[in-house]
């Protein structure tokens, strides 16, 4: 009879879980709601030019992270070690966003170099995070795994919404009252005019990770080394072979990573536009912007945490299916909504220098963003429960390569056809509307999948 499998005790959980915390920032403050819109506005020649340079930049770190995701998570089986790629990898993240530091206003020369940083730190965070996710199963048993996942994912939110509180009431002021949300001076002298409290965001995002990772390192045990990477590279690359091979056999595997694939890029797509389309579209700024994530981060810790609840209940699939039909709903709705009108009803719109979110499209906009904050987490953290209830454990990190594949080998499509589309249209709305084929088609495609 089999021994039951030993878990580590309590704090090795929780340091595990910080990893989200750690990371969150980068998307939090970089790619939605602070650094993203600021590169737009105030970086790229037009908004709708940076909407589409930003999505070229996306798509060229997703292709990246595609590519080369299957092949290093089946060298991280073959060899035992996570650790140390979430180190390598983890030290891009940290570079990379440090470097945006230099994303001066109004200045041309900075806008190649800034989007290098933005793929660099992408490939960076993506990467590490497949590793991280490779250890949930040592960690709880199988009937734990999906509170696991959506309480990572709710911490991850929360630490989100601590580093926007931190930005938007200390260091990011408005250019016109020199004055934070707080009604303070900026930190450490950071001046408003050359936007630094926005610029701040990329070195602030690499110390958060570096402070609030060294949990994981430390406390919570890694598996144990199994053979010398260049042993793990030929045997890593020989079961990625096999895998893929045995792949059409496991029909639902397969759909799963297929649907993956799509609503993946819809999602990354939503987060990464969101911040850039509500600044076009109401002209807010950094501390509106900041403010509208700080409340769709709490919509998501909520949202994140119950659905860990959920999936443990109802299973993975259930909640990644209703999840999709909430995003679905919120992005039809949120095509609706101008800022003069909403489900094609006229009415007022903003008044500069008027009250936060005083207007009623203002309004509407925010409430969908918390549907969609609400239903993002669940949507992710069951995806990751999932895949663990479909692949072989001894080749988990192989299939998390696999899952990190279909979420970014087409990952640049959907940032390339709203960058397209803006592009050619000048119109953002257009842009956004393509984000509705990828939700449906990814629910069509989950219905398949058969779930163990």
């Amino acid at each position: 009879m089999d021994a039951k499998p030993a878990y580590p005790r309590r704090s090795a959980v929780i340091s595990w879980i910080l990893f989200d915390w750690a990371a969150q920032p980068y998307f939090t403050l970089i790619t939605t709601f602070v650094f993203a819109p600021y590169f737009a506005n105030f970086i790229a020649p037009n908004p709708a030019a940076g909407q589409a340079m930003w999505g070229f930049a996306a798509a060229g770190a997703g292709l990246t992270i595609g590519l080369l995701s299957p092949v290093l998570g089946a060298i991280a089986d073959a060899s035992g070690r996570r650790k140390p790629w979430i180190a390598g990898f983890g030290a891009l993240l940290v570079i990379g966003a440090s470097a945006m530091w230099i994303g001066k206003p109004g200045d041309p020369s900075v806008i190649v170099p800034v989007l290098i940083a933005y793929a660099v730190a992408s490939v960076g965070v993506e990467f590490a995070t497949v590793f991280n996710n490779a250890m949930m199963p040592t960690l709880v048993p199988p009937e734990r795994i999906g509170r696991l996942s959506g309480t990572g994912w709710a911490t991850g939110y929360l630490g989100g919404i601590v580093s926007l509180i931190l930005v938007l009431g200390f260091l990011a002021a408005s250019p016109q009252t020199g004055r934070t949300l707080f009604g303070l001076t900026p930190l450490f002298g950071l001046d408003p005019v050359t936007h630094q409290g926005d610029r701040i965001t990329g070195p602030l995002t690499g110390l958060w990770f570096i402070i609030f990772v060294l949990p994981m390192f430390l406390l919570t045990p890694d598996y144990p080394a199994k053979r010398p990477v260049r042993e793990a590279l030929r045997a890593g690359l020989l079961e990625l072979k096999q895998t893929l091979a045995e792949l059409p056999k496991q029909r639902s595997m397969a759909i799963f990573l297929l649907a993956n694939m799509i609503y993946t890029d819809g999602l990354v797509s939503l987060f990464a536009f969101g911040g850039i389309y509500a600044a076009t579209t109401f002209g807010w700024h950094t501390i509106q912007i900041g403010t509208f994530g700080i409340i769709l981060a709490v919509a998501g810790v909520f949202g994140a945490w119950f659905g860990g609840k959920l999936d443990d209940i109802f299973g993975p699939k259930r909640v990644i299916a209703g999840s999709m039909i909430v995003l679905l709903s919120a992005v039809v709705a949120i095509l609706l909504v101008d800022k003069d009108s909403i489900f094609f009803i006229e009415v007022a719109p903003p008044v500069p220098g008027g009250g936060l979110f005083a207007s009623a499209s203002e309004r509407a906009y925010l409430v969908l963003g918390c549907l969609i904050g609400a239903a993002g987490g669940p949507l992710q953290a069951a995806a990751r429960t999932l895949l663990i209830r479909l692949a072989p454990r001894d080749r988990i990190a192989q299939y998390f390569g696999l899952f990190a594949l279909t979420g970014k080998v087409t990952s640049f499509i959907g940032p390339l056809l709203i960058g397209a589309i803006t592009a050619a249209t000048q119109n953002q709305k257009a842009g956004m509307a393509v984000l509705v084929l990828f939700f449906s088609v990814g629910m069509v495609l989950l219905m398949m999948v058969r779930e163990k």
